[in-house]
């Protein structure tokens, strides 16, 4: 159980500058960004492995007005992209942390690129949905593992030591609120304590206690859970201990596209291409670009809670460059028609009502007029057909402890705590208060760019300590 005790309580003569809670990308991230400063840094994970959203992500991070945009003629600025951000989040976000994000997104790629040796790549075969221009950068499998992997070697390169079965479930503080240790539980039941001139949470949300899910998204909280499963919210604990402001708890990453066999993810890519959503009885239900985080809450509302994503071979062809789709294909998740009638026999949708409700796509497609708001600019779909499966997921909380420009978490006055950070799902996201206003990469945004800043602004604490 999470607590927070008195510095009074600290014991110990293990002293380091920076301590960080979490090895995912925020984490590793911010241990690099520290480390470049001179900083002693420690990271402390949980897990035996580090596994995280991160490595259970496409790996993919958007930044605006990097070298790898430049070297394939991409252009963008930090403008356009909070722009695309706060219009995704219906301006609810705070704009100066998102300004601030935006214009550190495309330096923290070049820094992780050329200081540090991630081979990343900006993917140009299509723009995600919500963004102006191609921006997503990743592993060229577009994996978050390889991503993961790419960001601890790079950790062990610099000479981070990263303590795995870590479990941190104490925080110490003066009589102002400063950190100035943690203690933490090893598998043997040992506790350890270290102090710190500084702490940086970046240990994720709270998508894996349901109890929380359903007291803050009850509207989600009947959804497959698709993170890791030891994101129980313990940055939101502490922070309501503290006293820290929280904010857009509502707020979360959904997902349309979860394999019903394999519970697995199926890109969108086949959705922004032209694919459509039916439920079993063969019926749209909403405008599937709207967005997959809010679509989720869509599926969940169909019959059975589950519906088929129908698509064809120009589809999927997006989908192809993700290797986990690759690997769902060979496993057989995703089914082959060869005609209408055939499609109708795999899913078990009525063949008169499939006939009907294809052939009214296709009329939008010509014509318009799509009474859900969908535009639909792609070519009809054609046989061969694919089909697979889907329902509901979620991936990750997007509200957390409320933060400053600087990744300072805030106090209930809005005055920054002086020592105390926190990045990625521990922090209150981009994407306000709404699962609508998820923007495509915001989880790895505010991970990796925040995770950078983080580390920046640390030493600046250690300076004046």
């Amino acid at each position: 159980m999470v607590s927070i005790k008195n510095k009074s309580e600290l014991n110990t003569e293990l002293l380091v500058d920076v301590v960080i809670v979490g090895a995912g990308a925020g984490g590793l991230t911010a241990a690099l960004s520290a480390k470049d400063e001179g900083l002693e840094v420690l990271v402390l994970e949980r897990n035996n492995t580090p596994i995280g959203n991160t490595s259970l992500s496409a790996g993919l991070i958007p930044a605006a007005g990097t070298e790898l945009q430049k070297e394939k003629g991409i252009v963008d600025s930090a403008e356009c992209f909070a722009r695309d951000l706060e219009r995704k989040a219906q301006n609810q976000s705070n704009s100066i942390v998102v300004k601030a994000v935006a214009e550190a997104s495309g330096p923290t790629i070049d820094w992780l690129t050329n200081q540090h040796r991630l081979t990343l790549s900006c993917i140009d075969s299509f723009t995600y949905p919500g963004h102006s221009v191609c921006r997503m950068h990743g592993p060229l499998s577009q994996s978050g593992a390889d991503l993961h992997s790419m960001l601890l070697n790079a950790v062990d390169g610099v000479g981070v030591d990263v303590l795995m079965e870590a479990l941190v479930e104490d925080l110490y503080i003066d009589d102002k609120k400063n950190i100035v240790g943690v203690g933490f539980t090893r598998p043997d039941g040992s506790y350890e304590q270290v102090a710190c001139s500084a702490l940086i949470l970046a240990c994720n949300g709270f998508g894996a206690n349901h109890k929380l899910v359903k007291k803050y998204i009850p509207e989600i909280a009947d959804a497959e859970y698709c993170g890791y499963e030891l994101n129980v919210g313990h940055a939101l604990l502490w922070g309501q201990a503290l006293g820290a402001k929280l904010a857009d708890l509502t707020a979360y990453q959904g997902h349309a596209s979860v394999s019903v066999s394999h519970k697995a993810l199926i890109t969108w890519a086949v959705i922004a291409q032209g694919g459509i959503q039916l439920n079993i009885n063969g019926e749209r239900f909403a405008n599937e670009v709207q967005g997959y985080s809010e679509q989720a809450a869509q599926v969940l509302l169909q019959p059975e809670q589950k519906v088929w994503n129908i698509y064809d071979e120009r589809c999927e062809q997006a989908a192809l460059a993700f290797e986990e789709y690759q690997e769902l294909k060979k496993a057989g998740a995703i089914k082959v028609a060869e005609s209408i009638e055939e499609l109708s026999n795999l899913t078990g949708i009525e063949l008169e009502q499939l006939k009907e409700t294809l052939k009214q796509v296709e009329l939008y497609s010509q014509e318009g007029g799509d009474p859900l708001g969908r535009e639909f600019t792609q070519p009809a779909l054609q046989a061969p057909y694919r089909a697979v499966c889907v329902t509901a997921g979620l991936f990750h909380t997007q509200g957390g402890l409320d933060i400053n420009k600087k990744a300072q978490v805030l106090q209930e006055n809005g005055e920054p705590f002086h020592n105390l950070f926190a990045v990625g799902g521990a922090a209150r996201g981009l994407s306000g208060r709404e699962a609508s206003g998820y923007l495509s990469g915001n989880g790895l945004l505010s991970a990796v760019v925040l995770g950078r800043i983080a580390g920046l602004s640390v030493k600046n604490v250690y300076l004046k300590n």
